[in-house]
């Protein structure tokens, strides 16, 4: 049997295999941010053919600054509860894992959102040429406040876990970013004060939730530009070491922004040595934490997987692309297929709905 199918301990939950569904966002929500029946099947589909551990997508966590697309799931309000119990219940019943990641767009919202965006600086989103607010200190005490309820809500969904999202160039990972931070008050400059946020919400989530309650976290290992002025290895070593102190149960190991996104989901992954395209700092963030690491981003075929894995690079795989493909991959897998079908063409970066819209398909 593969090393892949092996069970893996994330403190007190235990997943059946090593394959994680990365969050991807899924356009199925309903209008209001609550979770739609389609959803509900999408998941149901992923636990059923035998992904061990199903993170959502993601789900903002304030009204309306947080929100980043349409049809976004939402998780500011208890009324968004309800759906999640549904969603959580088709997981389990086929013996998955669910982990709810909670985020917040920051200078990505909804461009057609009808307000100013916040950021920790006023940096243009390149994209849309959008110019976002830089947040007073007392939004950012807000958010702060905000992304804590937010994950008890989650664990009040009696979910087995909850993702911060500190990735592709959302709120939390502008702030570690000294491209997107340019601040000279607490909240900017060096690491630690560009960390502060990070450090500010899992103490106070910590406390609500217990020292055993699963935090896991998607953490940027780059911006996707290089120079002295853009997110370094360093301040990303920095970040995990730090986030492990504070009781974080695993890392996701993830890179880009809207900015780059060519970078965060690479193009044409068609041989193996294109694979795990952030292997290099996955590696790095593993030689420094003493926690579960996990990997994302152009893993495609069985023995690039495994072999991550067997040489002690990383712990679990996340995909996401190759499961819009083929919601049915480690099913595949199991019964002797070696690579996902997926050519990462990025057709599936769609509004209309999660669907892999390859002109071949």
């Amino acid at each position: 049997m593969s090393i892949l199918f092996e069970h893996v301990n994330i403190v007190s939950m235990v997943v059946k295999n090593r394959f994680v569904r990365s969050a991807t966002q899924d356009f199925l929500g309903n209008a209001d941010g609550t979770i739609s029946e389609q959803e509900i099947d999408l998941y149901r589909t992923l636990a059923a053919n035998e992904v061990g551990l199903i993170i959502t997508a993601h789900s903002y966590v304030q009204h309306p600054f947080g929100k980043a697309s349409v049809n976004q799931n939402a998780i500011y309000s208890d009324k968004f509860i309800d759906g999640y119990k549904k969603v959580v219940q088709a997981v389990h019943s086929f013996g998955s894992k669910l982990v709810i990641q909670v985020s917040h767009a920051g200078r990505q919202a909804l461009p057609d959102g009808g307000f100013t965006p916040l950021a920790p600086s006023a940096v243009p989103e390149k994209s849309t040429g959008i110019m976002p607010r830089e947040m007073t200190e007392e939004e950012i005490w807000q958010v702060i406040e905000d992304f804590v309820a937010a994950m008890v809500r989650a664990r009040d969904t009696g979910c087995d876990g909850v993702q911060l999202h500190i990735a592709h160039g959302y709120l939390l990972a502008q702030f570690i970013s000294p491209y997107t931070n340019r601040r000279k008050d607490m909240w900017g400059g060096s690491i630690e004060n560009r960390t502060r946020i990070l450090e500010e919400i899992m103490k106070r989530a910590r406390f609500q939730l217990g020292s055993d309650y699963p935090i896991l976290v998607k953490l940027n290992s780059t911006d996707g530009f290089s120079g002295s002025e853009y997110l370094n290895i360093d301040d990303v070593l920095y970040t995990a070491k730090l986030l492990e102190k504070l009781g974080a149960a695993a890392i996701e190991v993830s890179g880009g922004m809207r900015d780059t996104r060519n970078v965060m989901s690479q193009l044409n992954i068609v041989r193996p040595e294109q694979e795990a395209y952030f292997l290099e700092a996955a590696k790095a963030v593993k030689e420094n934490v003493n926690i579960p690491v996990i990997l994302v981003g152009g893993l495609r075929s069985l023995p690039v997987m495994e072999a991550v894995v067997r040489d002690h690079y990383i712990d679990m795989v996340a995909l996401s692309r190759p499961l819009i493909k083929e919601p049915d991959l480690v099913t595949r897998f199991l019964k002797g297929q070696e690579r996902a079908a997926c050519v990462s063409c990025n057709a599936c970066f769609n509004p209309k709905g999660l669907k892999c819209y390859y002109k071949n398909s």
